[in-house]
């Protein structure tokens, strides 16, 4: 019966179709959940970013294509960014105006002159 049984089907390993590489890159791209797309595809993760390379090459130290949850990320790292800036022109404002009053404090007082806040206490 060696000759004669049944044929299994071999998988293919390493080989899919160009076609087949550029729909998976193209999913890839609007994809929210990559491990989920590579098992459906049935290609493991890392292969669909090799092919998305090979496809669509980075050109120029551009950023490489984003899937949606990595642009809402950047998104959200940027909008973090300005935040911080905000803050720290914030204080620096503060702390720029809080050396003036001290600054006046300190003349006012070698001049002889009473401070002008009172000093709860004593």
């Amino acid at each position: 019966m060696q000759g004669k049984g049944l044929r299994v089907a071999k998988k293919r390993v390493g080989r899919y179709p160009k076609a087949f590489r550029k729909v998976a890159v193209e999913r890839l791209k609007s994809c929210e959940n990559i491990v989920a797309l590579s098992a459906e595809l049935g290609v493991h993760r890392r292969l669909l970013y090799k092919w998305r390379d090979q496809i669509e090459p980075i050109d120029d130290g551009e950023a490489p294509p984003e899937n949606g949850k990595e642009r809402e990320l950047r998104l959200q790292i940027a909008q973090l960014k300005r935040l911080v800036a905000d803050k720290t022109l914030e204080a620096d404002f503060f702390k720029g105006a809080l050396q003036k009053v001290e600054a006046r404090r300190q003349s006012s007082t070698q001049a002889g002159e009473t401070a002008s806040t009172t000093r709860s206490g004593s």
